[in-house]
C-alpha cells in the first residue's frame, strides 16, 4: 500500500481487469454507463473528488489516460469492435459512457502495461538524483557574483520559484525504463511514477500499434479516425484551470492551472517562461516551439534597440541634414508633373516633409544598422543551436532516436499491388516507382511555378491601380487628397494588397492538393514537403509588392519626351521626388501591423468564438446547472481540436515575421521593434489558447524544430542579398557618397560632413523644366543622355553591393565557425554524467548482487565460485 497524503492506494497490478463486457446501471442523471474490463479496486479510502472530477473511472481509482469519441450513429461499427476487443487485449481498461448520441471510451493503462511498454519504447525514467560538480574557481567566482547580487534588486522577470512544482525529472539522472532493474528507478508511488503525459504517450503508442480489421495493414488509431469510425481522440486536461481560491495562498489545483497563474495570464507578460512545465504538460514537441519563441523574442530587444536608435539618430540630426534643408528651400525650383493629366507642376520645396520623413529612416547609419541585422541573425541562429543543445539536454533528447515511420495510408492504397523490401525492417512494403515519382514531382512543381505566375499578376495589377490612381487622386476636389495624390495611391495600394494577400490564402488548398499529388512515403515527408510549398506561397504572396517597390518602382520610366508606358496607354509610376524609401517603409509599416492584428485576431478570436457557441448549444439544451455538472472528459470535448497541421501555422507565422524583420529593415529600422511588441503577446495569446481554448494535444518529442531551421538560414543569406541592393538601390546613400567624395565642396579632401553635401539636390537634377535624373541638358550632343556622375553612381552601387556582400558573409562564417554548436560546460556536464551513470550503474548492480549472495547463505543455497 503506496501512502499520498492521507489517501490509501492498493498497487494497480489489482487492476488487471477482464475482456468480458459488463453493463453496469443507470448513472444520477439517467444516462447510460457502460463498463469493460472495469477496475476492481476498492474504492474505500477514495476521495469522492476523484469520483466526481471526471479524471477517473467511475470507481475513483483508475485514471482516464485517452479518450475515444464516436456517434452511435456512425459507422464502422465491426471495425470498432474488433479494435476495442484488441485493445482489451493489451491490458487496456476501458469505461463508456453514453451522452445523447454520443459515446465516450475512457482508457486506463495499468502499471504492467506501462511499464511494459516504456521499456518498448525507451522511456527515460529518473533513478538518481543529480550530483552537481564545481570546479573550485567556479565556486569562488559564484560566491563573488552572489555577493554582487545581493546589492541588487530581486530579478523581477523570473517566476517564483515556490510556486513551481518541484520537476522531479530535471534533478535526476535518468535511464531508459527496465523492468528488470526496475529497483534501480526512483519510484515513490506507482501512481504518478509516469506522468499524464508519458501515460497518454504510451497509450497512443499502443492505439496506433492495434488491428482493427484482418489484414497486415489495417492497424492504428489514425486510420479510424480517416474513415471516421471515431469523432475525435485526446488525453485529458488535468482539470480546470480556474480556482475559487488564490494560488499564493492555497497553490495550485492542477498543472493546468498553474499554467494558466504562471504562464497564460496576461499580467505575466513580462516573466520568463516555464519551459520545463510546458514541456512536462504537453510535451518536448510543444515546449521547444516556445523555447524557439521565447529566444527568437528575446534577441528581438537588442535589435529594436539599435533600430529605435537608428530612428532616434534620424529624429536628432534632421534639423542638421543638408539634403532636407536644400530640399525645403528650393522653392524656385520646378517639377515635372508625375502624370499626363490633372498632375500639375510642382516646386520642388513641396516634398519638404517627405524628404525629412524619408531621413528618418535613410541616414547615416541605416547601413551600419543593415551590416548589425545580417550579422544579428547569424548570431540567432548559432546561438539558438547551442540553447537548443542545452534543452536537449535537459530534456533528456540527446539520445532520442525518431521510431521508423508508419507508412502514409494513402500510400500504402495507392502502391499496395507493387512491394519490395525494407532495408532497414527486412519487410515487403509498398513501393513507388521511380518514373511514377518524378512524374508526380514535375507536375506539383508546375502547379508551384503557376500558382507563382497568380500572384505576379496580382502584383501587375497593382502596378496598373498605382498607374491609373495617381491621375485620379491628382484631381480629386479635397485639396488633403489632391495635394498629396502619391501618397494616398502609395497607402491605398498597399491596403488593397494586403486584401489581395488574405484573399490568396486559398494557397492551403491548393498546397494540400499538390501535396497529395506527390504522394509522399511517411507523415513527416508529407509535413516538409507541405512545409515547403506554403512558405513558399505565402513568403511570395506577402512580399512580392515589397520587391516590386525596392527594386522596380521608378527604375524603366524613361524621360521627358519619351516616357516608357504600360500597354501604350498608361505612363508608369515614378518615385516621389524625395526617393522610393517612403513608399518601402509605408507598404512595409501598413503590411506588417495589419497582418499580425489579423493573425492573432484569427488564432484567438476564432476559436473563442466557436467555444462560445458551443457553450450556448449547450446551455440551451441542458440549461446552466447541468452544463457546470460536466465531467472533464465532457468539457475537453467541447473545447476546439488543435489545427490539423499542428504547430504549422504558428511556426509560420513566425517565420514569416523573421522575413520582415531582415530582408528589408534597411528600409525598415522599426521592423524589430513591431515584432518585439507583437511576439510578447503571441507568446501570452499562444499559451492561453494551448491551455484554455484547445483540447489537451498528445505529448510528442521532438530534437529541434526540423524543416524551419533550414528556411531560417535561407532567409538570413537572402537578407544579406536584399539589404546590400535597399542601401545602394533604394536608398540616396551611394549618390550622395559620390557626390561628397567626388563632386562637392570637399573633393578631393576625404571628408563627408553636412557642409560637403552643399549643392547635392541640384547636383541630382537634370534640366527640362526640371526632372529628377542625372542626365545632360537638351542643347547637348546626346540629349538627355546620361552624365559621367550617372555612370560613377551605377558603378559605386556595384561596388558597394560586391564589398557589403562579401564583408558580411565573411563575418557570418567567422561568427558560425567562432560559435560552438555545444557549449563547453554542457559537454564537459555530459560526459561526466556518462561516467557517473556508468559507476551508478555498476554500484546499484554490485549491490544487488551482493544482497542476492547474503540471502542464499542465510537460506543455505550458497555455491562455491560465485561473483562477486
Amino acid at each position: 500500500i503506496f501512502q499520498n497524503g492521507s489517501t490509501k492506494f492498493r498497487p494497480l497490478n489489482s487492476c488487471l481487469g477482464t475482456k468480458k463486457e459488463k453493463e453496469s446501471s443507470l448513472g444520477s442523471n439517467g444516462d447510460s454507463q457502460l463498463c469493460f474490463g472495469n477496475c476492481f479496486c476498492s474504492s474505500q479510502g477514495v476521495p469522492d473528488k476523484n469520483k466526481s472530477n471526471g479524471l477517473y473511472f467511475r470507481d475513483g481509482k483508475c485514471r482516464i489516460d485517452y479518450i475515444l469519441v464516436y456517434r452511435k450513429s456512425s459507422p464502422q461499427t465491426e471495425k470498432r469492435e474488433i479494435f476495442e476487443r484488441n485493445i482489451r487485449a493489451e491490458g487496456l481498461q476501458m469505461e463508456k459512457e453514453v451522452r445523447d448520441d454520443i459515446i465516450f471510451v475512457k482508457l486506463h493503462a495499468p502499471w504492467e502495461v506501462l511499464g511494459r511498454y516504456a521499456e518498448v519504447m525507451n522511456v527515460r525514467m529518473p533513478f538518481r538524483r543529480k550530483i552537481y560538480y564545481l570546479h573550485r574557481r567556479h565556486k569562488f567566482m559564484n560566491r563573488q557574483i552572489s555577493r554582487f547580487q545581493g546589492w541588487l534588486p530581486r530579478k523581477p522577470m523570473r517566476l517564483d520559484k515556490e510556486t513551481l512544482p518541484d520537476l522531479e525529472e530535471n534533478d535526476c539522472y535518468t535511464a531508459p525504463f527496465s523492468q528488470q532493474r526496475i529497483h534501480h528507478f526512483i519510484i515513490h508511488n506507482k501512481d504518478t511514477f509516469f506522468n499524464n503525459a508519458t501515460r497518454s504517450r504510451i497509450v497512443h503508442h499502443i492505439l496506433q500499434r492495434v488491428k482493427y480489421e484482418e489484414g497486415k495493414n489495417k492497424i492504428g488509431l489514425n486510420r479510424l479516425l480517416t474513415n471516421g469510425s471515431y469523432e475525435a481522440a485526446f488525453p485529458l486536461h488535468e482539470g480546470s484551470y480556474r480556482s475559487k481560491n488564490s494560488i499564493r495562498t492555497h497553490g495550485a489545483e492542477n498543472h493546468r492551472h498553474l499554467l494558466y497563474e504562471c504562464w497564460a495570464s496576461w499580467g505575466m507578460w513580462y516573466k520568463y517562461q516555464p519551459l520545463d512545465l510546458v514541456r512536462r504538460y504537453f510535451g518536448e514537441k510543444i515546449g521547444l516551439y516556445f523555447a524557439w519563441l521565447g529566444w527568437y523574442t528575446g534577441m528581438l530587444f537588442p535589435a529594436a534597440f539599435i533600430g529605435l536608435f537608428v530612428f532616434l539618430y534620424g529624429v536628432t540630426t534632421l534639423n542638421h541634414c543638408q539634403v532636407s534643408k536644400e530640399v525645403c528651400q528650393a522653392t524656385d525650383i520646378i517639377m515635372c508633373p508625375i502624370c499626363d493629366k490633372f498632375c500639375p507642376f510642382m516646386r520642388l520645396s513641396d516634398s519638404c516633409v517627405y524628404a525629412k520623413v524619408t531621413h528618418l529612416f535613410d541616414n547615416g547609419a541605416t547601413v551600419f544598422f543593415a551590416v548589425f541585422m545580417a550579422v544579428w541573425a547569424t548570431v540567432f541562429l548559432e546561438f539558438w543551436k547551442r540553447r537548443r543543445a542545452v534543452i536537449a539536454y535537459d530534456w533528456d533528447l540527446i539520445d532520442w532516436e525518431e521510431e521508423e515511420e508508419e507508412i502514409r495510408p494513402q500510400f500504402e492504397a495507392k502502391y499496395s499491388k507493387k512491394e519490395r523490401m525494407n532495408p532497414i525492417s527486412g519487410k515487403p512494403e509498398p513501393y513507388q516507382a521511380f518514373a511514377d515519382k518524378c512524374s508526380r514531382l514535375i507536375v506539383s512543381a508546375s502547379g508551384i511555378f503557376f500558382m507563382i505566375c497568380v500572384v505576379i499578376a496580382a502584383v501587375f495589377g497593382i502596378v496598373i491601380y498605382r498607374v491609373v490612381t495617381v491621375s485620379t487622386f491628382a484631381a480629386f476636389k479635397w485639396a488633403l487628397i489632391r495635394n498629396n495624390s502619391q501618397v494616398a495611391t502609395t497607402g491605398t495600394a498597399v491596403c488593397i494588397n494586403f486584401c489581395i494577400i488574405m484573399l490568396l490564402n486559398l494557397y492551403e488548398k491548393v498546397a494540400l492538393l499538390l501535396t497529395n499529388l506527390e504522394q509522399p512515403r511517411t507523415e513527416s515527408e508529407w509535413e516538409n514537403s507541405f512545409t515547403l510549398k506554403m512558405f513558399l506561397f505565402q513568403f511570395v504572396n506577402l512580399n512580392s509588392s515589397t520587391f516590386y517597390i525596392a527594386f522596380f518602382l521608378g527604375r524603366f520610366t524613361g524621360h521627358p519626351g519619351a516616357y516608357l508606358r504600360l500597354i501604350n496607354r498608361w505612363r508608369l509610376e515614378e518615385c516621389h521626388p524625395s526617393g522610393c524609401l517612403i513608399d518601402l517603409c509605408m507598404q512595409m509599416g501598413i503590411i506588417m501591423v495589419l497582418k499580425q492584428t489579423w493573425n492573432n485576431f484569427m488564432e484567438l478570436g476564432y476559436p473563442l468564438i466557436q467555444n462560445w457557441w458551443t457553450r450556448r448549444k449547450l446551455y440551451q439544451e441542458h440549461g446552466s446547472q447541468r452544463k457546470t455538472s460536466f465531467p472533464q472528459w465532457e468539457k475537453d470535448y467541447n473545447l476546439q481540436p488543435m489545427n490539423a497541421y499542428g504547430l504549422f501555422d504558428e511556426y509560420l507565422e513566425m517565420i514569416l515575421q523573421f522575413g520582415f524583420t531582415t530582408i528589408f529593415v534597411a528600409a525598415f529600422p522599426l521592423a524589430p521593434l513591431l515584432a518585439l511588441l507583437n511576439n510578447i503577446i503571441e507568446i501570452r495569446l499562444d499559451a492561453y489558447k494551448f491551455v484554455t481554448q484547445w483540447r489537451r494535444p498528445l505529448a510528442s518529442r521532438a530534437k529541434d524544430i526540423g524543416i524551419w531551421y533550414g528556411i531560417l538560414e535561407g532567409i538570413g543569406i537572402l537578407s544579406v542579398i536584399t539589404n546590400a541592393f535597399v542601401v545602394a538601390v533604394t536608398s540616396d546613400f551611394i549618390p550622395r557618397l559620390v557626390y561628397a567624395y567626388k563632386y562637392g565642396p570637399c573633393a578631393g579632401q576625404g571628408e563627408a560632413g553636412q557642409k560637403c553635401m552643399v549643392g547635392y539636390v541640384n547636383a541630382s537634377l537634370s534640366v527640362f523644366l526640371v526632372y529628377r535624373d542625372y542626365r545632360d541638358p537638351p542643347h547637348s550632343p546626346v540629349p538627355y543622355g546620361y552624365t559621367l556622375q550617372f555612370w560613377h553612381v551605377l558603378a559605386a552601387r556595384l561596388a558597394f553591393i560586391i564589398v557589403f556582400e562579401h564583408l558580411v558573409f565573411c563575418i557570418k562564417h567567422l561568427i558560425s565557425y567562432l560559435i560552438p554548436d555545444l557549449p563547453k560546460d554542457l559537454r564537459d556536464r555530459m560526459r561526466r554524467e556518462k561516467y557517473l551513470i556508468q559507476e551508478m550503474m555498476y554500484e546499484a548492480e554490485l549491490e544487488r548482487l551482493q544482497k542476492e549472495r547474503k540471502e542464499r547463505k542465510k537460506n543455505g543455497k550458497s555455491h562455491h565460485n560465485e561473483w562477486p
